[in-house]
């Protein structure tokens, strides 16, 4: 009998959607008969001990990434803290080298980790951003990420190949490739289902602070006297569920993956920042919405513009946001399943199987 081999699954803790949007990738690793070792920092790796109790974890150094409270000063930011970055990759990759050396892992799939590699096993990448935009700076941005990419074996854009029917529009689609792409499909943990809708507005936080609490303050103030049922999960992982109420809104800390994909199947509508996990979630329960992007990621900025010109969700600026802007939702297309396609992974663990 061959021993099972050990995949180990490295998110970013950015926000949740990295270590969120793993969960379907951990799941098909188990089903396709591989060990799956986690590895994360702070509320992502949280999340992942919550959703797989069972299986061991590691904790690696923490990128540390915060937003300033003006979004404008957030690529600057990222810049000063280029040498801290260097750092912990350093880091990373010394914990990948000895777990690699003792036999530990045979195969590695970092979601934007840059230090998760390791040149003795089969490398993944994934990520949505081909290209990185930051304005005025995108160009070596974007040259700077593809150049870490190249370092793994293989690079997995979470959405369609598809130039024009798609999810990342730019981010995730470059003119001239040069190196290994597989495109896996949009990919979510969660599935459609018709329930009764029990919440007028969801509302789903998430990211980094302060901005998130920034916005979650400013939309208790919004939504308090707007006489609509409305649920709001915070984004919080902590070691205890919490729920407490404000005026006409509920607010839980967190929900694990079962209970937010049955929450958001109740929901008429939901209000979130155009977090690229978030848009795929969305899309796979084909929701109507209304986008908040973080200030100052040009990502987020990207995307939810995109699908506003697309005429598929609403959004606006955090500080212009006011309960009227809810009405725009019900005239926008909302979002719809791109592809029937499901996710290949016998395709894409395929990678691993070799000797």
């Amino acid at each position: 009998m061959l021993k099972k081999k050990t995949i180990l699954v490295a998110p970013l803790h950015w926000g949740l959607g990295h270590a969120t949007r793993c969960i379907p990738i951990i799941r098909a690793l188990l089903e396709h008969n591989f060990n799956v070792l986690l590895a994360s920092d702070g509320g992502a790796l949280l999340l992942l001990q919550k959703e797989f109790p069972e299986l061991e974890s590691i904790e690696l150094p923490s990128y540390n990434i915060t937003y300033p409270k003006k979004g404008s000063h957030f690529k600057w930011k990222i810049l000063l803290k280029l040498p801290q970055i260097k750092k912990t990759m350093n880091a990373e990759k010394s914990i990948v080298k000895q777990l690699v050396d003792t036999g530990k892992i045979q195969g590695i799939i970092s979601d934007n980790r840059f230090g998760v590699r390791n040149k003795e096993v089969p490398s993944v990448f994934i990520t949505h951003q081909l290209n990185v935009l930051t304005g005025s700076t995108t160009a070596i941005t974007s040259k700077m990420h593809q150049k870490i990419i190249k370092k793994f074996d293989v690079c997995w854009v979470p959405d369609i190949e598809d130039l024009v029917m798609n999810l990342s529009g730019k981010l995730g689609h470059l003119n001239q490739v040069n190196f290994p792409i597989k495109y896996m499909g949009v990919l979510s943990r969660m599935q459609k289902e018709e329930l009764p809708k029990s919440i007028d507005i969801l509302v789903l936080l998430s990211g980094p602070e302060p901005q998130r609490t920034i916005l979650e303050e400013k939309l208790k103030q919004s939504l308090k006297n707007s006489g609509k049922k409305v649920l709001m999960v915070r984004g919080i992982v902590e070691a205890k569920q919490q729920w407490q109420n404000f005026e006409n809104i509920k607010m839980v800390n967190y929900m694990k993956s079962e209970e937010l994909e049955e929450t958001i199947n109740q929901s008429e509508i939901v209000i979130s920042r155009s977090g690229y996990t978030t848009i795929m979630d969305l899309t796979v329960l084909e929701k109507k919405a209304f986008f908040i992007p973080t200030p100052g990621q040009y990502e987020q900025e990207y995307l939810a513009t995109r699908l506003k010109d697309l005429g598929i969700v609403p959004s606006c600026k955090q500080k212009k946001f006011k309960l009227k802007k809810l009405e725009k939702v019900s005239v926008y297309k909302g979002l719809k399943t791109l592809s029937q396609k499901s996710v290949d992974f016998s395709e894409l663990f395929a990678l691993f199987e070799g000797e």
